[in-house]
């Protein structure tokens, strides 16, 4: 009698350790999904706020384009009155910006970002080289006026 107990035991013991071990394997290929799902969302969203700020800095970078181009149309116009010798060297220097500036609004339109870290970089540098544009910018109406 006390094998059959023993036996009996022995049984429902190892179906018990099978039956956890089963729902522990289940409970963690959900916890698996669910950490998947939950990576899949923030990847979204990360990707989501890359598109924006791209979108936004190139709808920024442009509005400075556009800014620069007015500024050289009013160049050209202060310029006309200019004595031949200023004014030829004054072209030349309004010909250079506005070449640096159609550059700049070619190398934004054909950027096309892979990643998020190649976006960051070209980012930084253009930022760079639109803040050195617009020192020669500021730096032409300094000498303009003098």
């Amino acid at each position: 009698m006390k094998d059959k107990k023993r036996a009996w035991v022995s049984i429902l013991l190892t179906i018990s350790i099978l039956a956890i071990g089963c729902v522990s394997s289940n409970e963690k290929a959900a916890n698996a999904q669910e950490q998947a799902q939950e990576a899949n969302k923030k990847l979204t969203e990360e990707n989501l706020a890359y598109q924006k700020d791209m979108e936004d800095y190139k709808k920024i970078t442009a509005e400075k384009i556009a800014a620069n181009e007015k500024s050289i149309e009013e160049f050209n116009a202060r310029i006309a009155d200019q004595k031949s010798e200023a004014k030829a060297e004054y072209t030349k220097k309004i010909a250079d910006l506005n070449a640096k500036n159609s550059d700049m609004k070619k190398k934004m339109a054909d950027f096309k970002a892979d990643n998020k870290s190649s976006w960051e970089s070209f980012k930084s540098e253009f930022g760079h080289d639109m803040e050195e544009l617009g020192k020669a910018f500021r730096d032409f109406t300094v000498n303009n006026e003098k």
